[in-house]
Order: C-alpha cells, then structure tokens, then sequence
C-alpha cells in the first residue's frame, strides 16, 4: 500500500475577515486531500477570528489557533510548532491558490525526491482585481542546491525563486530548527534561505498555483518605506551574506554581497525619487563603509561591466551617480527602444 504523505499548510490570519473565506476555500478544494490546515488567528479584532471556529466546524482538517497578537513571523511560528505532516506549506490568509497545487508539489518531490518544491505565482491587484500578465512555460526544473541558490540569489534564468515561503513546499525533516524571526518583516530571506542551503535538490513548477494579493489596504507590505527597508530587509540581506560565508559557500557568499550592492543602489535611487534625503544618506553611508569589500567582489568574473562602471561612479560621487541614472532612463532608454523597434521593420 502506497505510503500517503501529510502536507501541513499554516495560514497566518489577522484582520481579514474579507478575505479569509477565499483562501480557506480554496484549500478545501485541493485536489489533494491529506492536508492538516493550521489557521492561526494572530489576535484579530475584526471577525476573523469567528469565520476560522466555523470553518473548523464544517472540516475536521482544519484546527485553529487563538493568540494574542505576535505578527506574521510570531504566528507562523505557532503554527508550524504543532504540524505533524511530512511536509509544511504556507498562505497568507488574504490571499488564495489553485485546486492542483499541493498535488503537483507533492508528486514532484517525490517522483525527484526533492526537499523543496517552488511554484511560480500570479500578482493580483486587490483594487481591480487585474491580474498582472506573465508567460509561464509550465515546465519542472530539477535543481541542485547549488543551482538553487544560484538563480534565488542571481535571479540569472528564465524563472524566479523569490524569497517568499508560500510559493514553496518544504519537506519537515529539512527545516527542523529553523524559525522566522520575531517580530520582524522580510521573513521569509533568512527562512528561505537557510532551506535552500540545506536541501541537496529543489525542483521549480513554473505554474501559476499561488495567487498573490498585492497592495491590500492594512498590509504589512505597505509599511513606511524607511522602516521596511533599514529595519528588515537591508539587515536580513546582510545576514545572507555572513550565513552563507560561515557555512563554507564562499562563492555563493560574494554573489550575494555583489547582489545586495546592487540592490542598495537601487534603494538609493529610490530614496532620492522620494526626495527621502536621511534614507538616502544612510544608503551612501552603508555602501562606503564596506568599499573595500566591494572593490574586492566587483573584480569578480560573475561581475557585469555595467555594474562596475554604476558602483565606481556612486562610490565616487552619488549625486552624480543619481544624475547619470536620470539622464539614461529619461533620454537613452526612449532612444534605444525606438532603435529596437526601427530595426524589426
């Protein structure tokens, strides 16, 4: 008799009484039945907390957890203490999947006897309900760990592995000790992160069978953008790059470091757009006070021409580096795109 696998998937819910029936229903409708759904109602105010007692009401696979507030990560936490099944699956509450998911997941880890499944998703605007077009090929990956990393770090092939958890299925065994960090945003980098490093093979659908809510009013994604950039995401990149170093991944390490320099610049853009002036000049004081080290990883092979010219100019001058940046996206980018299209008549 063949050996049925449990899927524990935890829904972190809190205020969202609007948008909870949505998910739990559809993960009601799996095509997969074996599942143990933990909701975790993290110390809702509205009527969240009503709509997961009647839920478990209707099916006993779905147990509920009431705690005083402790965030996302708190909740997450809670739930994935009291899991039983042979895998862990995560949805936010607000948002919702495709009957097949778990099926297809689940029978791709075991026919590859992968650690970790990955998921492409579908970004839905709550406003409009307009679903932002992607092609997705609707073919599996099968990836080392190295190759994992490579392309979640990179972001070098034609799919993406995100940072999020809930386009993933984790086996148990490979994630015992590993948490989310207390009260904090951006999660999901270190959690991730530390899975992908543990895991000798993930495999990538590149499906759609997350659908994903963007920019929901209340949202922890809506946070101030100074607080969600210093105070989470910034530190946890940093993280990335020691953990990786410290578990002997010295290549892997530098591609990350290289990667969040360029994300830093970015930010930088980004604060001066937003006339954010302190922001900006944290970001200027951040960059310069590893220079050496960016020199260091920049005269890597993996190190574009491009990025080494950006970097060597912000280094040596941001303002002037945030003009370049506006000249070529307001003149050079309109004149290379009326180039492209020149050259197909």
């Amino acid at each position: 008799m063949q050996n049925i696998k449990l899927i524990s998937v935890i829904v972190a819910a809190y205020n969202i009484e609007a948008y909870l029936p949505r998910c739990l229903d559809s993960l009601l409708m799996q095509s997969y039945q074996e599942l143990e759904i933990i909701v975790v109602d993290d110390g809702s105010k509205d009527h969240t907390g009503m709509i997961c007692d009647q839920y478990a009401q209707r099916d006993s696979r779905i147990q509920v957890i009431h705690q005083e507030n402790q965030g996302l990560s708190g909740a997450r936490n809670t739930g994935l203490s009291i899991a039983k099944g042979d895998y862990i699956g995560y949805v936010d509450g607000d948002d919702w999947i495709e009957p097949e998911m778990y099926q297809e997941m689940i029978k791709a880890c075991e026919e590859e006897k992968a650690q970790i499944a990955v998921c492409a998703y579908r970004k839905i605007r709550e406003e409009n309900q307009q679903i932002e077009q992607t092609e997705f090929s609707g073919r599996k990956y099968v990836l080392t760990r190295q190759e994992a990393l490579d392309i979640y770090i990179c972001d070098n092939k034609p799919f993406h592995i995100y940072n999020s958890v809930w386009s993933k299925l984790f086996r148990k065994d490979l994630i015992e000790g590993i948490r989310f960090p207390f009260g904090k945003k951006s999660e999901d980098i270190m959690y991730t992160t530390k899975a992908l490093a543990n895991t000798n093979c993930c495999v990538f659908l590149d499906a759609p069978y997350y659908n994903y809510v963007l920019d929901r009013a209340g949202s922890i994604m809506n946070k101030k953008l100074h607080e969600r950039r210093f105070n989470d995401e910034i530190p946890f990149w940093k993280e990335q790059t020691v953990y990786l170093r410290e578990i002997g991944m010295e290549e892997v390490s530098e591609k990350a470091f290289y990667h969040f320099c360029r994300r830093m610049l970015f930010y930088f853009v980004e604060f001066k757009d937003k006339k954010m002036k302190t922001s900006a000049r944290e970001a200027v004081k951040i960059l310069k006070s590893d220079k050496e080290k960016i020199k260091a990883v920049y005269q890597k092979e993996f190190a574009a021409a491009g990025d080494k010219a950006r970097m060597k100019l912000f280094l040596l001058n941001p303002d002037l580096f945030y003009c370049t940046v506006k000249v070529y996206d307001r003149f050079i980018i309109p004149l290379l795109s009326v180039k492209n299209k020149l050259g197909k008549l």
